[in-house]
């Protein structure tokens, strides 16, 4: 095997030196040092996302090539793209990072957090192999990699039974997922011989069988459980209120990211071809359901973390609406939508997260008044819930704008229902997020939060995150940048066909 392959990966190897300096930094260094590690870690993440961008952006040299280059025999690729999309990801890990450092620190979890660090990590590695994969075994090799450590993520806290119960519900999900996929695997490797991406497509071009079409359905549903994708949710709440608030944020962000990234990869490269036949029907179904039942069942929850995981099985819905674009505008829609979910979903999670270090509370009743007594973060949950609800002229309107717009563009009967569904439970989805403002602004204060200071690295994310809230959306060169990325290598829209 020629091992200069490897050198291809640039962005792995980036990941895992990040790894083994976090890993030495947290094995050797003295005890009262190891305080540091989470700052550590934010800053090496830091510079490799820096690399990454300057490297897409500005050196094609450094990728090796300006369009795609692949290895493995093909089993993996890397274009500037995919460049972008990981260093999207990068972003939010970042975020998320910077913001777990007080809880990190504290004393349940100051022996632990090295393990919190490595296993972010690793799940990280795996989802840039799920994205670059071009053949199913590398795919599911990524995906395992990516949701088996997340179960030990939710555990980390033992002293809490909801952490626990949340991480047994979390794996339990996982492994039938899995076994869903590998069952739809199964009958994609009988009818075609081959799991390479291409090959699948080409030999699936022909007329359809009822045992390709039972094929689609078991493999999108097994993506469709990482994604929260209806009826496929129910896990969601319960994880995302047991897991610690941190690891709550990282997997409704960045995991939800990545998969619906790997979605767009594996449906447009290996079944792209049939698109129209057999899985354009199921994918409309999902996103209908997801968006209206997300909604609803947002609408009755009081505790903000269960909240936040039904708002975002209806943001799972809305990602969707980049895929059925099938052009570069909804690439770049799609990008564009989740790099300003990142920044508005991380607000949301970074103020619950102050608070409950702070307090204890996380129920929304808790946030009466809290204009009055922390008006700063008042604002940046405001602002969170306003951009996530979409209303101008914050960065979530533009994301909804262009994702609308990508999917239109496709020009059918059926879309234009489709998106007219999607507007109206965007009405829906403003109601239940000014909820959350109500209660701080409105709301009579019988027991508010006490005042708080916020550590130095939770006012850090939150300072992140309302910077992009406020001017991503208000900055057009950045989709501008995207869509002319997704139009000079449209890589991930090679194999389909309109």
């Amino acid at each position: 095997m020629d091992y200069s392959q490897f050198l291809v990966m640039k962005q792995e190897i980036g990941l895992l030196v990040v790894f083994l300096l976090v890993f030495f930094y947290d094995l050797f260094m003295p005890q009262g040092s190891r305080k540091s590690l989470p700052g550590f870690t934010a800053c090496c993440m830091t510079v490799l996302t820096v690399l990454g961008f300057f490297a897409c952006a500005c050196c094609p040299f450094f990728l090796g090539s300006s369009q795609e280059v692949s290895a493995f025999g093909g089993m993996y690729e890397t274009s500037p793209v995919i460049s972008a999309i990981k260093n999207i990801l990068n972003i939010g890990a970042v975020i998320v990072l910077i913001q777990s450092v007080k809880w990190a620190n504290n004393q349940n979890m100051h022996m632990r957090r090295g393990e919190f660090y490595m296993l972010l990590l690793v799940t990280l590695f795996g989802m840039y192999l799920m994205i670059s994969a071009r053949h199913f075994l590398l795919f599911v090799i990524g995906l395992e990699c990516a949701s088996l450590p997340l179960a030990a993520m939710v555990a980390l806290d033992k002293q809490r039974y909801e952490s626990q119960e949340a991480a047994v519900k979390y794996i339990l999900t996982a492994v039938f997922s899995s076994a869903v996929f590998m069952m739809g695997l199964s009958f994609v490797y009988g009818l075609t011989g081959s799991l390479y991406f291409h090959k699948i497509y080409m030999a699936i071009a022909g007329p359809n069988s009822t045992l390709l079409i039972v094929a689609l359905a078991f493999v999108m549903a097994g993506v469709g459980f990482k994604l929260s994708l209806v009826p496929f949710h129910l896990w969601t709440a319960d994880v995302y209120q047991g897991a610690p608030t941190s690891v709550t944020s990282y997997l409704s962000v960045i995991s939800k990211g990545a998969t619906a990234f790997a979605f767009l990869v594996i449906f447009f490269q290996a079944f792209g071809c049939v698109y129209h036949q057999v899985w354009e029907w199921m994918l409309y179904a999902l996103i209908i359901l997801t968006i209206t039942l997300g909604n609803l069942f947002a609408l009755r929850q009081r505790d903000m973390k269960r909240f936040l995981a039904f708002s975002s099985v209806s943001q799972a819905g809305y990602i969707m609406l980049g895929i059925i674009g099938n052009n570069t505008m909804g690439v770049a829609a799609l990008m564009y939508y989740i790099l300003v979910y990142i920044f508005s979903n991380l607000a949301a999670f970074g103020v619950i997260g102050a608070i409950e270090n702070a307090t204890g509370k996380v129920s929304m009743d808790d946030y009466r008044g809290l204009s009055k007594t922390n008006p700063r973060l008042a604002f940046a949950m405001m602002l969170a819930m306003f951009s996530l609800a979409g209303i101008p002229p914050f960065a979530g309107f533009f994301s909804k704008f262009f994702i609308f717009t990508s999917a239109i563009n496709a020009g059918t009967t059926a879309i234009y229902v489709l998106v007219l569904i999607a507007l109206i439970n965007t009405i829906i989805s403003l109601y239940y997020y000014l909820l959350v403002v109500k209660a701080m602004y409105i709301s009579p204060d019988e027991c508010p939060v006490q005042h708080f200071k916020s550590s130095c690295s939770e006012r850090l994310a939150l300072g992140l995150t309302v910077a992009g809230i406020m001017f991503i959306g208000l900055v057009s060169p950045i989709y501008n940048w995207l869509l002319n990325l997704t139009s000079d290598a449209p890589g991930l829209l090679t194999w389909f066909v309109q």
